[in-house]
Protein backbone atom coordinates (compact mmCIF):
# COMPACT_ATOMS: atom_id res chain seq x y z
CA UNK A 1 0.00 0.00 0.00
CA UNK A 2 1.50 3.24 -0.98
CA UNK A 3 2.08 5.68 2.13
CA UNK A 4 0.80 9.02 1.42
CA UNK A 5 2.51 11.91 2.82
CA UNK A 6 1.40 14.26 5.69
CA UNK A 7 -0.13 16.84 3.06
CA UNK A 8 -2.54 14.01 2.04
CA UNK A 9 -3.30 12.20 5.37
CA UNK A 10 -4.46 15.84 6.75
CA UNK A 11 -6.59 16.70 3.40
CA UNK A 12 -7.92 13.58 3.69
CA UNK A 13 -8.91 13.67 7.76
CA UNK A 14 -10.86 17.04 6.99
CA UNK A 15 -12.57 15.73 4.59
CA UNK A 16 -13.70 12.99 6.64
CA UNK A 17 -14.50 15.12 9.70
CA UNK A 18 -16.04 18.08 7.17
CA UNK A 19 -19.53 17.53 8.32
CA UNK A 20 -18.84 17.36 11.62
CA UNK A 21 -16.87 20.71 11.88
CA UNK A 22 -19.44 22.75 10.27
CA UNK A 23 -22.09 21.41 12.62
CA UNK A 24 -19.65 22.62 15.29
CA UNK A 25 -19.60 26.59 15.72
CA UNK A 26 -16.42 26.39 18.42
CA UNK A 27 -13.91 24.40 15.79
CA UNK A 28 -11.98 27.11 14.60
CA UNK A 29 -8.41 26.37 12.93
CA UNK A 30 -5.04 27.09 12.53
CA UNK A 31 -2.43 27.07 9.98
CA UNK A 32 -0.15 23.73 9.92
CA UNK A 33 3.24 25.40 9.41
CA UNK A 34 2.74 27.72 12.69
CA UNK A 35 1.61 24.59 14.63
CA UNK A 36 4.58 22.20 13.60
CA UNK A 37 7.20 24.94 15.21
CA UNK A 38 6.42 27.50 17.70
CA UNK A 39 6.73 31.45 18.10
CA UNK A 40 8.92 32.69 21.26
CA UNK A 41 7.12 32.61 24.64
CA UNK A 42 8.93 35.45 25.82
CA UNK A 43 9.73 38.58 24.74
CA UNK A 44 13.00 37.90 22.67
CA UNK A 45 15.75 40.38 22.07
CA UNK A 46 16.38 40.99 18.21
CA UNK A 47 13.82 40.68 15.06
CA UNK A 48 15.20 36.83 14.23
CA UNK A 49 13.63 34.21 15.88
CA UNK A 50 14.49 30.79 14.59
CA UNK A 51 12.95 26.95 15.91
CA UNK A 52 13.43 23.41 14.89
CA UNK A 53 11.23 20.80 15.13
CA UNK A 54 13.44 17.33 13.39
CA UNK A 55 13.62 17.91 9.77
CA UNK A 56 11.38 21.46 10.07
CA UNK A 57 12.65 24.95 10.45
CA UNK A 58 10.71 28.28 11.52
CA UNK A 59 12.08 31.26 10.91
CA UNK A 60 10.65 34.87 11.91
CA UNK A 61 12.09 38.03 10.74
CA UNK A 62 10.36 41.25 12.14
CA UNK A 63 11.39 45.23 11.70
CA UNK A 64 13.90 45.69 14.41
CA UNK A 65 12.13 48.88 15.49
CA UNK A 66 8.99 47.04 16.00
CA UNK A 67 10.05 43.92 17.53
CA UNK A 68 9.18 39.94 17.90
CA UNK A 69 5.37 38.60 18.37
CA UNK A 70 5.82 36.22 21.96
CA UNK A 71 3.34 35.00 24.46
CA UNK A 72 -0.43 33.60 24.24
CA UNK A 73 -1.77 36.89 22.91
CA UNK A 74 0.04 36.24 19.27
CA UNK A 75 -1.63 32.62 19.50
CA UNK A 76 -4.94 33.76 19.69
CA UNK A 77 -4.74 36.21 16.92
CA UNK A 78 -3.24 33.72 14.63
CA UNK A 79 -5.98 31.10 15.12
CA UNK A 80 -8.59 33.57 15.25
CA UNK A 81 -7.42 34.92 11.89
CA UNK A 82 -7.05 31.31 10.34
CA UNK A 83 -10.37 30.33 12.01
CA UNK A 84 -12.11 33.55 10.36
CA UNK A 85 -10.09 33.39 6.55
CA UNK A 86 -11.36 29.53 6.54
CA UNK A 87 -14.91 30.63 7.04
CA UNK A 88 -15.46 33.44 5.18
CA UNK A 89 -12.75 32.38 2.53
CA UNK A 90 -11.43 36.02 2.03
CA UNK A 91 -7.98 37.39 3.02
CA UNK A 92 -9.11 40.71 4.21
CA UNK A 93 -10.70 40.63 8.13
CA UNK A 94 -12.90 42.99 9.86
CA UNK A 95 -10.84 42.70 13.23
CA UNK A 96 -14.80 43.49 15.14
CA UNK A 97 -16.93 46.57 15.37
CA UNK A 98 -15.46 47.75 18.52
CA UNK A 99 -12.11 46.96 20.24
CA UNK A 100 -14.07 45.14 23.44
CA UNK A 101 -16.30 43.20 20.66
CA UNK A 102 -12.94 42.08 19.04
CA UNK A 103 -11.08 41.11 22.65
CA UNK A 104 -13.96 39.20 23.83
CA UNK A 105 -14.18 36.86 20.74
CA UNK A 106 -10.06 35.95 21.15
CA UNK A 107 -11.03 35.48 25.08
CA UNK A 108 -9.18 38.75 26.57
CA UNK A 109 -10.53 41.01 29.10
CA UNK A 110 -10.95 44.58 28.58
CA UNK A 111 -8.09 45.27 31.00
CA UNK A 112 -5.78 48.88 30.51
CA UNK A 113 -2.96 50.27 31.86
CA UNK A 114 0.93 49.02 30.89
CA UNK A 115 -0.15 45.50 31.50
CA UNK A 116 -3.16 45.31 30.79
CA UNK A 117 -4.57 43.28 27.44
CA UNK A 118 -5.87 46.13 25.82
CA UNK A 119 -2.04 47.64 25.94
CA UNK A 120 -0.83 43.90 25.15
CA UNK A 121 -3.20 43.31 22.35
CA UNK A 122 -2.37 46.30 20.26
CA UNK A 123 1.54 45.86 20.79
CA UNK A 124 1.70 41.96 19.87
CA UNK A 125 -1.12 42.50 16.93
CA UNK A 126 1.43 44.95 15.69
CA UNK A 127 4.59 42.89 15.98
CA UNK A 128 2.60 39.42 14.55
CA UNK A 129 0.97 41.63 11.68
CA UNK A 130 4.92 42.90 10.42
CA UNK A 131 6.28 39.32 10.60
CA UNK A 132 7.62 37.33 7.74
CA UNK A 133 7.69 33.99 8.10
CA UNK A 134 10.29 31.81 6.12
CA UNK A 135 10.23 27.36 6.86
CA UNK A 136 12.53 25.34 5.68
CA UNK A 137 12.85 21.41 5.16
CA UNK A 138 15.71 19.53 4.88
CA UNK A 139 16.40 16.20 4.86
CA UNK A 140 19.25 13.41 2.98
CA UNK A 141 16.73 13.52 0.13
CA UNK A 142 15.49 17.11 -0.29
CA UNK A 143 16.17 20.68 0.43
CA UNK A 144 13.25 23.07 0.69
CA UNK A 145 11.66 26.25 1.87
CA UNK A 146 8.90 28.84 1.57
CA UNK A 147 8.10 32.02 2.70
CA UNK A 148 4.98 34.47 3.09
CA UNK A 149 4.12 37.48 5.56
CA UNK A 150 1.51 37.16 7.50
CA UNK A 151 -0.36 40.55 6.32
CA UNK A 152 -0.09 42.54 3.10
CA UNK A 153 -1.51 45.20 5.38
CA UNK A 154 -3.25 46.31 8.34
CA UNK A 155 -5.32 49.24 10.31
CA UNK A 156 -6.16 49.26 13.66
CA UNK A 157 -8.30 52.09 14.72
CA UNK A 158 -8.56 51.26 18.24
CA UNK A 159 -8.82 53.75 20.95
CA UNK A 160 -7.90 52.48 24.18
CA UNK A 161 -9.32 54.60 26.33
CA UNK A 162 -12.64 53.98 24.99
CA UNK A 163 -12.85 50.32 23.60
CA UNK A 164 -16.50 50.26 23.33
CA UNK A 165 -17.09 53.06 20.80
CA UNK A 166 -17.32 52.10 17.28
CA UNK A 167 -14.81 54.01 15.26
CA UNK A 168 -15.24 55.95 12.30
CA UNK A 169 -13.00 53.54 10.25
CA UNK A 170 -12.89 49.57 10.77
CA UNK A 171 -9.75 47.90 11.77
CA UNK A 172 -8.88 45.74 9.22
CA UNK A 173 -6.28 42.97 8.37
CA UNK A 174 -5.90 42.02 4.34
CA UNK A 175 -3.86 38.21 4.70
CA UNK A 176 -0.64 37.83 2.73
CA UNK A 177 -1.16 36.02 -0.26
CA UNK A 178 0.48 33.01 0.44
CA UNK A 179 -0.30 32.98 4.38
CA UNK A 180 -3.70 32.80 3.12
CA UNK A 181 -3.65 30.09 0.87
CA UNK A 182 -1.66 28.15 3.42
CA UNK A 183 -4.68 28.92 5.57
CA UNK A 184 -7.22 27.88 3.09
CA UNK A 185 -5.81 24.70 1.94
CA UNK A 186 -3.92 23.35 4.85
CA UNK A 187 -6.10 24.37 8.47
CA UNK A 188 -5.67 22.01 11.73
CA UNK A 189 -8.88 22.05 13.59
CA UNK A 190 -8.90 23.78 17.18
CA UNK A 191 -11.43 24.04 19.80
CA UNK A 192 -12.08 27.81 20.24
CA UNK A 193 -13.42 27.09 24.03
CA UNK A 194 -10.32 24.98 24.55
CA UNK A 195 -8.22 27.78 23.63
CA UNK A 196 -9.50 30.50 26.36
CA UNK A 197 -8.81 27.98 28.49
CA UNK A 198 -5.53 27.43 27.63
CA UNK A 199 -4.49 31.27 26.67
CA UNK A 200 -2.49 31.94 30.28
CA UNK A 201 0.03 29.43 29.07
CA UNK A 202 1.86 29.93 25.71
CA UNK A 203 3.66 26.79 26.05
CA UNK A 204 0.08 24.85 26.57
CA UNK A 205 -1.79 26.46 23.83
CA UNK A 206 1.74 25.03 21.48
CA UNK A 207 1.41 21.58 22.77
CA UNK A 208 -2.42 21.79 22.05
CA UNK A 209 -2.15 23.06 18.92
CA UNK A 210 0.56 20.10 17.88
CA UNK A 211 -1.14 17.61 19.67
CA UNK A 212 -4.41 18.28 17.48
CA UNK A 213 -2.20 18.15 14.74
CA UNK A 214 -0.07 15.14 15.45
CA UNK A 215 -3.11 12.87 16.12
CA UNK A 216 -5.36 13.99 13.36
CA UNK A 217 -2.86 11.77 11.15
CA UNK A 218 -1.33 9.50 13.62
CA UNK A 219 -1.83 6.05 12.15
CA UNK A 220 0.15 4.21 14.62
CA UNK A 221 2.36 4.52 18.20
CA UNK A 222 4.74 6.64 18.13
CA UNK A 223 7.68 7.69 20.34
CA UNK A 224 8.87 11.19 20.81
CA UNK A 225 12.21 11.73 22.21
CA UNK A 226 12.36 14.66 24.79
CA UNK A 227 15.37 15.69 23.12
CA UNK A 228 12.96 16.84 20.12
CA UNK A 229 10.43 17.82 22.49
CA UNK A 230 12.45 20.40 23.58
CA UNK A 231 13.73 21.92 20.56
CA UNK A 232 10.19 22.69 19.11
CA UNK A 233 8.62 23.91 22.88
CA UNK A 234 11.90 24.43 25.44
CA UNK A 235 14.40 26.54 23.08
CA UNK A 236 14.75 28.64 26.26
CA UNK A 237 15.75 26.15 28.21
CA UNK A 238 19.77 24.98 28.67
CA UNK A 239 20.75 21.70 26.54
CA UNK A 240 22.81 20.27 29.49
CA UNK A 241 21.13 17.71 31.81
CA UNK A 242 19.93 20.37 34.67
CA UNK A 243 17.78 22.36 31.80
CA UNK A 244 16.44 19.21 30.36
CA UNK A 245 14.97 18.20 33.74
CA UNK A 246 13.69 21.95 33.62
CA UNK A 247 11.62 21.36 30.49
CA UNK A 248 10.63 18.01 30.73
CA UNK A 249 9.02 19.06 34.24
CA UNK A 250 7.66 22.41 32.56
CA UNK A 251 6.41 20.71 29.57
CA UNK A 252 4.54 17.83 31.67
CA UNK A 253 2.77 20.04 34.12
CA UNK A 254 1.34 21.76 31.10
CA UNK A 255 0.37 18.67 28.94
CA UNK A 256 -1.30 17.75 31.98
CA UNK A 257 -3.67 20.85 32.00
CA UNK A 258 -4.07 20.18 27.80
CA UNK A 259 -5.67 17.12 28.35
CA UNK A 260 -7.66 17.64 31.08
CA UNK A 261 -9.20 19.29 28.08
CA UNK A 262 -8.59 17.23 25.26
CA UNK A 263 -9.18 13.87 27.18
CA UNK A 264 -9.61 11.74 24.27
CA UNK A 265 -6.07 12.08 23.40
CA UNK A 266 -4.30 8.92 24.11
CA UNK A 267 -0.56 10.66 25.19
CA UNK A 268 1.52 8.79 27.78
CA UNK A 269 5.10 10.22 29.01
CA UNK A 270 7.81 7.64 28.75
CA UNK A 271 11.74 7.25 29.48
CA UNK A 272 12.86 7.97 26.43
CA UNK A 273 10.39 10.62 25.12
CA UNK A 274 6.22 10.80 24.74
CA UNK A 275 4.81 8.01 23.44
CA UNK A 276 1.15 8.73 20.91
CA UNK A 277 -1.35 6.71 20.18
CA UNK A 278 -3.61 6.83 17.21
CA UNK A 279 -6.61 9.22 19.16
CA UNK A 280 -9.84 10.93 18.09
CA UNK A 281 -9.36 14.31 16.22
CA UNK A 282 -10.59 17.03 19.06
CA UNK A 283 -13.19 18.63 17.05
CA UNK A 284 -16.40 19.86 18.69
CA UNK A 285 -19.72 17.68 18.38
CA UNK A 286 -22.31 19.61 19.39
CA UNK A 287 -23.11 23.42 17.85
CA UNK A 288 -21.72 26.00 20.32
CA UNK A 289 -24.00 28.81 22.13
CA UNK A 290 -20.44 30.67 23.08
CA UNK A 291 -20.67 32.57 20.34
CA UNK A 292 -23.23 34.81 19.90
CA UNK A 293 -21.25 37.78 18.66
CA UNK A 294 -19.31 36.14 15.74
CA UNK A 295 -19.63 37.44 12.42
CA UNK A 296 -19.36 34.54 10.54
CA UNK A 297 -22.29 31.92 10.58
CA UNK A 298 -22.67 29.35 13.32
CA UNK A 299 -22.94 26.70 10.25
CA UNK A 300 -20.29 27.92 8.43
CA UNK A 301 -20.37 26.82 4.41
CA UNK A 302 -19.09 23.59 2.89
CA UNK A 303 -15.26 24.00 2.80
CA UNK A 304 -15.00 22.93 -0.84
CA UNK A 305 -17.60 25.97 -1.84
CA UNK A 306 -15.94 29.13 -3.31
CA UNK A 307 -16.44 32.50 -2.04
CA UNK A 308 -19.65 33.27 -1.34
CA UNK A 309 -21.34 36.33 -3.47
CA UNK A 310 -21.32 38.78 -0.78
CA UNK A 311 -17.17 38.43 -0.34
CA UNK A 312 -16.91 38.86 -4.07
CA UNK A 313 -18.67 42.11 -4.32
CA UNK A 314 -18.21 43.40 -1.26
CA UNK A 315 -15.00 44.54 -1.87
CA UNK A 316 -15.45 46.51 -5.07
CA UNK A 317 -15.92 49.93 -3.67
CA UNK A 318 -15.58 51.27 -0.17
CA UNK A 319 -18.22 53.76 1.59
CA UNK A 320 -16.79 57.50 2.24
CA UNK A 321 -16.12 57.94 6.21
CA UNK A 322 -19.14 61.36 5.38
CA UNK A 323 -21.66 58.38 4.78
CA UNK A 324 -20.98 56.29 7.93
CA UNK A 325 -21.06 59.54 9.76
CA UNK A 326 -24.48 60.16 8.66
CA UNK A 327 -25.67 56.65 9.13
CA UNK A 328 -24.83 57.14 12.72
CA UNK A 329 -27.29 60.40 12.87
CA UNK A 330 -29.91 58.74 10.88
CA UNK A 331 -29.65 55.46 13.36
CA UNK A 332 -28.11 56.44 16.37
CA UNK A 333 -28.97 53.38 18.03
CA UNK A 334 -28.57 50.82 15.39
CA UNK A 335 -24.90 49.23 14.96
CA UNK A 336 -23.90 50.52 11.40
CA UNK A 337 -21.55 48.05 10.80
CA UNK A 338 -24.19 45.33 11.24
CA UNK A 339 -26.32 47.25 8.97
CA UNK A 340 -23.39 47.53 6.44
CA UNK A 341 -23.58 43.89 6.92
CA UNK A 342 -27.02 42.61 6.31
CA UNK A 343 -27.35 45.94 3.34
CA UNK A 344 -24.37 44.01 1.69
CA UNK A 345 -26.09 40.41 2.08
CA UNK A 346 -29.42 41.57 1.05
CA UNK A 347 -27.79 42.81 -2.50
CA UNK A 348 -25.77 39.53 -3.22
CA UNK A 349 -29.08 37.25 -3.14
CA UNK A 350 -30.54 40.14 -5.29
CA UNK A 351 -27.94 40.53 -7.70
CA UNK A 352 -28.96 44.66 -7.76
CA UNK A 353 -25.59 46.68 -7.30
CA UNK A 354 -26.41 50.27 -6.61
CA UNK A 355 -25.27 52.43 -9.03
CA UNK A 356 -24.39 55.10 -5.87
CA UNK A 357 -23.74 52.63 -3.19
CA UNK A 358 -23.52 55.67 -0.68
CA UNK A 359 -27.08 56.98 -1.44
CA UNK A 360 -28.28 53.26 -1.27
CA UNK A 361 -27.13 52.76 1.96
CA UNK A 362 -28.20 55.58 3.55
CA UNK A 363 -31.62 54.77 2.14
CA UNK A 364 -31.69 51.74 3.23
CA UNK A 365 -30.27 52.91 6.87
CA UNK A 366 -33.36 54.95 6.62
CA UNK A 367 -35.38 52.16 6.28
CA UNK A 368 -34.05 50.07 9.39
CA UNK A 369 -34.43 53.37 11.55
CA UNK A 370 -38.18 53.98 10.59
CA UNK A 371 -38.72 50.09 11.35
CA UNK A 372 -36.82 50.36 14.79
CA UNK A 373 -38.67 53.55 15.62
CA UNK A 374 -41.25 52.06 17.81
CA UNK A 375 -39.09 49.69 19.44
Amino acid sequence: MEHKDDHNIISDALAAEAEEVKKAGKVGYMARSLVQATLPHKATPGSEFIRRNGFFTLTILTPSTIGLPYGSIPRLLLSWITTEAFFTKSPILQLGTTLSSFMSEIGLLRTGGARGDITRLRNQARRLFSSTVLCHYENEQQDKGAGFNIASQYQLWWDIKQPNQIPLWKSTVTLGADFFNEIIKNPVPVDMLALKQLKRSPMALDIYFWLTLRLFYLSKDTLIPWKLLQMQFGADYASDGRGQLDFKKKFLLRLKQVLTIYDTAKVFPAEGGLLLKPSPPHVAKQPSKNLPKARRAISPPEPVEPPSMTALWSGNFSLRTATYEEARKIAPRLDIYYLENEWTTWIAKTGKIPKDPDKAFLGFVRLKASQHAGI
